[in-house]
């Protein structure tokens, strides 16, 4: 069951005596769990109707037990139980606490109706060769959360600013995706800075990302690059010492840059076999927007121009490594001479 028709039923009043939530997206997973104590529950019933355990030093029956206790003072329980034995995939049981999984079995073919049982596995995966996991997958309780894709993605953050009253434009959505990765709690409080810093009715744009977000060191190195291809030397030497000044070390910024170029080189050969750029990002284990970014600036080197600067890379990063040139030095003669090697 997807996670959205599980919230729908509960929002009709359709509740299941268990939910198994697992996945990635640990962030959305801990969204479900405060929207059903939002919808399940009324204000002044959370504090005795929230109930939370741990399969890592609680057995299932007590989880059991807890659900066949009728609750206090509330019309309903939720209990919560963070796992990471009984359910995950790999997942082992704690040599001090076994779990009797038939007793969940049994409590399942006649379960409590003022209790609710929310499993939360910390593991992206099921373990489906267990019966317990086989029987709750045939009753469908068990609800992925998958890390979400790049258009998914914009479309969340696009919806967390309209439910602020604000716009974000397109081009601003990518910049913030492409230096916050998929961390959806990173992005979630990015969002909400911006939104903050944009006024109710306001519209975040590019700008407004650059000045109020940190920039990663691989955008940076991709600035780099696209001043050393715009033969722009006095802004790629300025951008470098910067990195200096924030204590990055040049032969990270090398093996940085290095990586660049071979996702230049790899996305023009993959174009060349007419492979999509979904294709490539998972050819290339990458996401689809830095595969978007590389292939943009793939366009302006050639096969064998990315192929020298590579060697020459490969070569300095030999040099320091041994001592035979300066570190800081080093990095910047390349910086110095890479435009050279500009489709030559």
């Amino acid at each position: 069951m997807e996670a959205r028709e599980a919230m729908k039923e509960m929002r009709s009043g359709a509740v299941r005596p268990v939910y198994v939530a697992y996945g990635k997206d640990r962030y959305r997973m801990m969204r479900f769990a405060a929207f059903m104590e939002e919808t399940l529950l009324k204000p002044d019933e959370r504090e005795l109707g929230v109930v939370k355990m741990d399969t890592v030093e609680t057995p299932l029956e007590e989880v059991v037990a807890e659900a066949e206790t009728p609750p206090f003072f509330v019309t309903r329980k939720i209990i919560f139980v963070k796992d990471q034995t009984v359910f995950a995939a790999g997942g082992k049981e704690n040599g001090k606490v076994t779990h009797r999984t038939d007793a969940l079995l049994e409590y399942l073919k006649r379960p409590a109706e003022t209790s609710v049982i929310v499993f939360l596995v910390q593991a992206d995966k099921l373990d489906e060769r267990r019966k317990l996991v086989k029987s709750l997958k045939s009753d469908r309780v068990l609800i992925p959360f998958e890390e979400l894709g790049e258009h998914e993605l914009k479309q969340w953050i696009v919806r967390r600013a309209a439910e602020q009253n604000r716009e974000i434009s397109e081009e601003a959505a990518e910049l913030l995706l492409s230096r916050t990765g998929n961390h959806m709690q990173q992005l979630a409080s990015e969002v909400d800075k911006l939104c903050l810093y944009a006024g109710s009715g306001g519209r975040i744009g590019r700008g407004d990302v650059e000045l109020l977000t940190a920039s990663t060191v691989e955008e940076d190195v991709f600035a780099l690059i696209d001043h050393i291809a715009g033969m722009e030397t006095d802004k790629a030497l300025g951008l470098y010492r910067r990195l200096l000044g924030r204590r990055e070390e040049p032969i990270k910024l090398l093996a940085l840059i290095a990586r660049q170029y071979r996702i230049m080189l790899q996305v023009k050969e993959l174009e060349r076999h007419s492979y999509s750029p979904q294709q490539m990002a998972g050819q290339l284990g990458l996401h689809p927007y830095a595969v978007k970014l590389a292939a943009d600036k793939a366009r302006r080197y050639n096969v064998e121009c990315l192929g020298e600067l590579l060697s020459a890379l490969a070569d300095l990063d030999y040099r320091m490594k041994t001592g035979r040139i300066d570190k800081e030095l080093g990095l910047e003669l390349f910086l110095l001479s890479a435009g050279c090697f500009h489709n030559r």
